[in-house]
């Protein structure tokens, strides 16, 4: 008896990852082996940097506030500090979009942490 096997099935699971991997260079686009491995590959990045993204943003917010307080003539270190003391729980996101966007308010929290 002849050997059987679902040919409609894995074709189309091929078909699937040489559909995601449109636009890579090379052999990694429409050569099986390598593509999926290329797919694969990518989706451990996506997983790693999904983590390294928040990193990333924390440490940009960090810059932005850096530069507002030293504007101010206070360092980061110096502001966070201030801010503990004086009871304001502000997070950092917040704090560099307030610095960005609204110098004033961003100036009125300075102040208070200067007070404390």
């Amino acid at each position: 008896m002849p050997r059987s096997v679902n040919h409609v099935a894995s074709k189309a699971r091929r078909k699937k990852i040489l559909k995601l991997t449109r636009g890579y260079f090379g052999a990694r686009k429409n050569v099986w082996t390598v593509a999926k491995n290329t797919w694969e590959k990518g989706l451990t990045y996506a997983f790693r940097d999904r983590r390294n993204k928040k990193r990333n943003f924390r440490g940009l917010w960090i810059q932005r506030i850096n530069a507002a307080a030293r504007l101010e003539g206070m360092s980061y270190s110096k502001l966070m500090g201030g801010l503990h003391k004086a009871g304001i729980e502000i997070n950092r996101k917040v704090l560099a979009d307030l610095a960005m966007n609204h110098p004033e308010a961003f100036s009125a929290i300075v102040a208070k942490a200067k007070a404390a």
